[in-house]
């Protein structure tokens, strides 16, 4: 007991320790807990042989996470995305298979070990691109949603390649494979079976599957449901893919194909989010142990003695994949930048390669010394993964000074009201102006955006309106109103810094996202400043009065007194205010919006007296 409790505290520590310190340097979740793995096993020895144990448990965290993949992926929604799923994504694993299959047939590798190994480099790793990618936001330009597409494709991928590996090892390899098991194998459901009557049953487990999934559990979640009790739903949730795990592993599969197609059958169910809240803690619990068992226990001596190696292999794998995705963004038209973020943000190996190598290594298809090679390929590679995003960024930014400008419209008219941004945001501004009458110039540098709102009937311009000359071409010199409404903070300020400077009478609205950023546009020269989700939360703490005991008239008219005072509030904070230094670290700051917190509530409770209704009709804790 005292061991458990020991195992379970350094595990818990060495998580909870690592995993945070690794997101804050943008090295993402995954590399925290094989740093965590690292740590306590090859670099201070306080954990040994108990991992292999210890895995065997954390390895249902993958197919927990299979599960929630397929919850996930809606068939209509495959079906809708299939051309770039099947084409864009297939080809990426089927190509990169197959370079690496050769290369590893050139190393002396047998052809099984040479195949296992390009199956599981092809993958690159969901974790870590999809978060960069939404820190970086660049998940909506062409070369994100690409990664994004193939991304889904390897994750549907690893199922069939999960089922398709026992297959590659040899009969004497699978005997020792089925002797590991021990007892479990008397449990199976084919072992003296003929191959016609193996297939047969295997085609009932997944059909059974299916149909379960489509029939039974509906109605028995709805009969769980009705006891209201959150506690049972998490077992019921759990129960089904305990159950289907080990329906699938009596047949001889994997046991996260049976749970993946139970997810994408329990898609389009109307429980489907609860399932999710359900499991996705016990999912990311074992996932996160899961990785740190793989990196507990690497081979770090190996690393040592042949570094040259094993850098040398990394770099080619990247390499080779590079160069595979670059050839497929040019063959599926990913041009210029985003082909390269497309190129350079999936050249890596993958979480998925370590849940293959495990598999694969217990199925007796990898040697032990390939697979510790393998694994550590695979960190590496994910570990220069950051460097590669840094190395797209330089690229980018060359080729944004030296390619030339000619992806805008020819803007061929000029009105007195000029639109930069039409984003949600810009759209309804747009519509109510056009629709009372007035005429306006929209900008947007996204294609997509302009292309919606012509289908809609409003005429718009594809540019991106911090370029000088399509803003002078938009009418910058001779408009009344310049609205900047675009999403990105530093391209609202520069936008809003420059029309100022050419034209001083201008009358600037802008759209701001937060207070700092209200400061910095006050600065830079903007007439009217609009925050985000301001007046939508005037609208939602007017109705709250309303329905704790306030008029609408009184509702209605304390909603606008806190509207102008709050602006002139700002205004006033905004001299006080100091670029680079964080709000709560600056005392003048914090000491000016308290006091002015303190005469909001004074006026807002003046306002209430002479009517009377300053009793407390709502009860202040």
């Amino acid at each position: 007991m005292d061991s458990i409790l020991y195992q379970a505290a350094l595990y818990l520590i060495a998580m909870v320790i690592a995993v945070p310190v690794a997101s804050r340097l943008g090295l993402g979740s995954v590399l925290g807990y094989l740093a965590a793995g690292i740590l306590i096993g090859p670099v201070l020895g306080l954990v040994g042989s108990e991992t292999q144990n210890l895995q065997h448990v954390a390895e249902f965290g993958v197919v927990l996470m299979l599960f929630l993949i397929g919850l996930e992926l809606e068939p209509a929604v495959l079906w809708a995305m299939r051309q770039r799923l099947i084409g864009l994504g297939g080809l990426q694993i089927a190509a990169t298979s197959l370079v690496l299959f050769l290369i590893g047939l050139m190393l002396d590798l047998s052809w099984e070990v040479a195949l296992t190994v390009g199956l599981t480099l092809s993958l690159s790793s969901t974790a870590i691109v999809l978060q960069t990618l939404s820190e970086k936001k660049l998940m909506q330009t062409e070369g994100g949603r690409g990664a994004f597409k193939v991304l889904l494709m390897q994750d549907i991928a690893v199922i069939p390649v999960l089922a398709f590996m026992p297959l590659l090892a040899l009969p004497a390899a699978r005997a020792l494979a089925n002797a590991a098991l021990g007892e479990h194998a008397a449990m199976s459901l084919v072992q003296d079976l003929p191959g016609w009557g193996v297939t047969l049953v295997t085609i009932a487990a997944v059909a059974s599957v299916v149909l379960a999934g489509h029939f039974l559990v509906r109605p028995a979640y709805r009969f769980v449901h009705s006891a209201r009790l959150r506690e049972i739903q998490t077992a019921f949730a759990l129960c089904i893919v305990v159950t289907i795990a080990a329906l699938m592993t009596m047949v001889g599969l994997s046991p996260a194909l049976g749970t993946f197609l139970a997810g994408v059958v329990l898609a389009n169910s109307e429980f489907r989010h609860e399932m999710e809240s359900d499991i996705a803690p016990f999912k990311g619990l074992l996932l996160g142990l899961f990785f740190i068992t793989v990196g507990s226990g690497m081979d770090l001596a190996l690393l040592l003695s042949k570094p040259l190696k094993i850098l040398t292999l990394t770099l080619c794998l990247m390499l080779v994949k590079g160069a595979v995705l670059y050839t497929l963004g040019r063959f599926f038209r990913i041009d210029g930048r985003d082909r390269w973020l497309f190129t350079l943000g999936l050249a890596q190996a993958g979480e998925f390669g370590f849940v293959l190598t495990s598999f694969a290594v217990a199925q007796r298809i990898l040697p032990d010394q390939t697979a510790q090679t393998l694994l550590l390929i695979i960190t590496l590679s994910m570990l220069l993964t950051p460097l590669f995003f840094l190395a797209h960024d330089q690229i980018t930014r060359r080729m944004a000074d030296s390619e030339p400008q000619s992806q805008a419209d020819e803007i061929d008219e000029q009105q007195p009201i000029i639109i930069a941004g039409v984003g949600r945001f810009g759209q309804v501004v747009n519509r109510m102006i056009t629709q009372s009458g007035f005429r306006t110039t929209v900008l947007d540098p996204d294609p997509q955006i302009i292309d919606v709102l012509r289908t809609f009937g409003f005429k718009g311009f594809v540019g991106d309106p911090n370029r000088p000359d399509l803003l002078k071409a938009a009418g910058l010199d001779s408009a009344r109103i310049l609205i900047v409404s675009m999403g990105e903070r530093k391209n609202v300020t520069q936008l809003v810094e420059y029309a100022r400077r050419q034209r001083p009478d201008l009358h600037i609205i802008a759209r701001a996202r937060d207070r700092e950023h209200v400061f910095e546009l006050y600065r830079a020269g903007a007439n009217d400043i609009v925050r985000d989700y301001f007046d939508s939360s005037l609208r939602v703490a007017r109705y709250a009065l309303e329905n704790a005991g306030l008029s609408e008239y009184e509702a209605s008219e304390l909603q606008k007194l806190f509207f102008h005072l709050d602006r002139a509030s700002m205004r006033d904070l905004a001299e006080v205010w100091k670029p680079g230094v964080p709000l709560t670290k600056n005392p003048e700051y914090v000491a000016r919006a308290k006091e002015l917190n303190r005469e909001l509530e004074a006026a807002l409770l003046q306002r209430l007296a002479p009517e009377g209704a300053a009793e407390d009709t709502v009860t202040k804790e």
